[in-house]
């Protein structure tokens, strides 16, 4: 065990886990004291990003590649902090854990160069769906304001004009608020929505939604 947190193949990943200690102890001690890092750490947030937890439905018009990675990360839907604790850990023990593996069968080590952006690529999806699960059980600021990912399984109804693939209409969807938003939706298959049909929303398009018929 001590081969594996100190060899230099897997220095990255004994500093990852280091750090999220350190990180822990910091919080703990600047929470005695009355305050936190959370609020520190928020301002290295994209603006656009940082301000999508409380934006309303039409968040998803325009945003940058860069930012839609970091959203789909869960960055700036969960605090920073809490994100990097997120992210230290997972990082760290993936790697520990592929080279562990290998060491058992090869009594080798995989080098450096080529573990760490394998475990940067493999522990992604571990740490968005860790920040997703933190995201729920975190307790949130009061707040009506939805992703429109939200709006998808939900009814809908045409209120205006005919909907065809790669031509759709307006609906309008009431969320888990009650709130009602009007969105863009077109069929799902080859047919036609007309004024005043219900329809289950299934999927996201660039303008609005797929959706098919209740």
């Amino acid at each position: 065990m001590w081969e594996l947190v100190t060899h230099p193949s897997n220095l990255i990943f004994s500093v990852c886990i280091c750090l999220m200690l350190l990180l822990g102890i910091l919080e703990l001690i600047l929470l005695l004291l009355g305050g936190g890092s959370q609020g520190f750490l928020e301002q290295f947030l994209p603006d656009d990003l940082s301000n999508t937890q409380h934006a309303e439905i039409g968040i998803d018009a325009d945003q940058s590649i860069f930012t839609q990675v970091l959203d789909w990360l869960y960055l700036g839907r969960v605090p920073l902090f809490v994100w990097l604790i997120i992210f230290l850990t997972i990082y760290g023990l993936t790697g520990f854990i592929i080279q562990s593996i290998f060491h058992h069968f090869t009594a080798h080590f995989f080098s450096a160069w080529i573990i760490a952006p394998a475990c940067l690529f493999l522990s992604m999806p571990l740490v968005r769906y860790s920040a997703l699960i933190i995201a729920r059980i975190l307790p949130q600021d009061e707040s009506t304001a939805i992703y429109s990912e939200e709006l998808i399984g939900r009814t809908a109804v045409i209120i205006l004009g005919e909907a065809k693939i790669n031509s759709p209409a307006q609906a309008k969807v009431e969320d888990q608020f009650g709130q009602t938003h009007y969105v863009l939706v077109e069929p799902e298959q080859d047919e036609i929505f007309t004024q005043g049909q219900s329809l289950v929303l299934t999927q996201r398009t660039k303008i609005g939604f797929q959706a098919i018929i209740l």
